[in-house]
């Protein structure tokens, strides 16, 4: 099926004729939709402190965190054309005449262009693009009142304006302040000088850029850095990384053959967050925090991110303490039996891993080995917040191939809507996933693990697409918090819907919570 010519492609992108060939029988036979056993709750799956209880770990936060090498992980590498997406189809039809104007009246509503207009000046870009205008001779306060939004969108919009439309999120202004207006990625940063800060000073943050980025990101955090080292008495080490070519997934036509460019070429594409687990596994770190760029709010909102931030990598800490202890009195060879029941005790109450009956029916050796096996893995504390109706992947029990459940956070496209029990679970579900993790990657003799091996490699995902006019298949890899995190040790835990303020229109920078 491949030619000399593909053999070299695949060499130089990092991907072995092996693993192509499965991901195209994987288009062949596809992947298995997750069997849900039941959402993960407070009643049973999800973690809700005790206000004794946070104010424990909130105590313990520094003390845990002292000789903690900790990074801050952030993908950074979509760009911000869809947060765009209304502005961009308004500018393309609109004309500035009678017609035109019926067509801005009627579109009204809060993800609306006559939201945009009406609150423009609320946007901390505003500066910026009052500025690119009167470079070219205009007054963007007179455009606006003679109707050329077109004109102000295209400013916006396009290279000769900002090009925000190209940029990625992270290089956004989101927020006003009476000095100075931040870009998302700034936000971060002072994120990270409150919970990601060593006994040393230092407060390291990893950002995931696409190539075209990396630059633009260098250089505004060099202009800057110097301010917010300053201001939060911190030292920061930024560090970037983009999805590696050897992530990438092959495309086939509709017969599931490779789809081949005109040149003869076969057509591969980025494999999505899931990539991520790869530049993730490369970080030398004790503790990570991964949280997405565009979830970050003002100062004058911040405390909560902070608060729940420390809890939750108090309580990871906290649970790793007691898992790497139990490690090394297994590593001995030599438990007590209510050493052992202990161990099975908290991994069903505080890890919430269930331990099948025939376990404790087997001699003590194959005990050990059970147990070692299920401990010494990559634990996760994953925030989650009460459903009201936001968009995300949600905290579910799965059961597994092999009859055991686990806890999973699980996005809609891995679910069979068409089976009505597996339906009504969705529906009984109260909470979902703001993508808010903290990440423990070292085992117990403090070596860090290969995350590569814990990915379930049959949690990808197909999906239809074109090129050049010819239809397509593409498949993602296991997304980074789903899939390829999925034999993790992984508990949830409620945090308030506060600390999740996403934006995905240019307009929901307009919410109170980012003004």
């Amino acid at each position: 099926m491949f030619t000399e010519k593909d053999l070299q492609q695949f060499y130089h992108k990092g991907i072995s004729p092996q693993k192509v060939q499965e991901q195209i029988d994987n288009f062949k036979t596809g992947f298995p939709f997750i069997n849900l056993f039941a959402p993960a709750t407070p009643e049973f799956g999800l973690k809700q402190l005790s206000p004794e209880e946070e104010y424990m770990y909130l105590q313990q936060f520094k003390e845990l965190f002292d000789e903690v090498d900790v990074v801050k992980f952030v993908p950074a590498s979509g760009a911000a054309s869809r947060m765009f997406k209304h502005l961009f189809e308004f500018a393309e039809k609109y004309t500035n005449d009678d017609e035109g104007q019926k067509i801005f009246e009627k579109d009204k509503g809060f993800n609306s262009v006559h939201n945009f207009f009406a609150n423009i000046e609320k946007f901390a870009f505003y500066n910026d693009l009052n500025d690119k205008l009167s470079k070219n001779g205009f007054d963007l306060t007179e455009e606006i009142e003679a109707k050329n939004y077109g004109l102000v969108l295209n400013y916006l919009l396009q290279d000769y304006g900002l090009g925000y439309a190209s940029l990625p999120k992270g290089l956004l202004r989101f927020h006003l302040y009476d000095d100075y207006n931040r870009f998302a990625v700034e936000e971060h940063l002072v994120e990270a000088a409150i919970y990601g800060t060593n006994s040393d000073g230092i407060a390291k943050i990893h950002f995931t850029v696409s190539p075209e980025h990396q630059e633009k990101f260098e250089s505004t955090i060099d202009d800057i850095i110097d301010r917010y080292e300053r201001i939060r008495e911190v030292k920061f080490e930024i560090s970037f990384s983009q999805q590696k070519p050897s992530t990438d997934t092959v495309s086939v036509n509709l017969l599931n053959e490779p789809f081949r460019e005109d040149d003869g070429t076969i057509l591969f594409r980025p494999g999505g967050h899931g990539a991520l687990i790869e530049n993730l596994n490369d970080i030398d770190a004790d503790v990570v925090y991964i949280k997405n760029i565009d979830n970050v709010v003002p100062d004058r909102l911040k405390d909560d991110t902070f608060k729940y931030k420390k809890l939750i990598g108090s309580y990871l800490m906290s649970i790793q303490s007691v898992i790497h202890n139990y490690l090394y009195i297994l590593e001995d060879g030599n438990p007590e039996d209510d050493e052992l029941d202990e161990m099975y005790d908290y991994m069903e109450t505080e890890l919430f891993i269930e331990v099948p009956s025939y376990i404790k029916e087997m001699d003590s050796m194959e005990q050990i080995d059970w147990l070692f096996e299920q401990l010494n893995r990559p634990v996760r504390v994953c925030g989650m917040v009460k459903n009201e109706g936001e968009p995300g992947g949600g905290p579910f029990i799965v059961l597994n191939e092999d009859g055991t459940k686990s806890l999973q956070i699980v996005e809609s496209s891995q679910i069979d809507f068409s089976k009505p029990e597996q339906a009504e679970l969705v529906k009984k579900s109260t909470h979902f996933n703001p993508v808010d993790l903290v990440c423990a990657l070292k085992d117990y003799n403090g070596l860090k693990f290969d995350l590569t091996e814990f990915v379930d490699e049959k949690t990808g995902f197909i999906s239809e697409k074109s090129k050049g006019g010819k239809a397509l298949k593409a498949q993602e890899l296991p997304g980074l918090w789903n899939g390829a995190m999925a034999n993790w040790i992984t508990v949830f835990m409620e945090v308030p819907i506060s600390t999740f303020n996403p934006v995905k229109t240019v307009n929901d920078l307009l919410r109170d919570q980012h003004q």
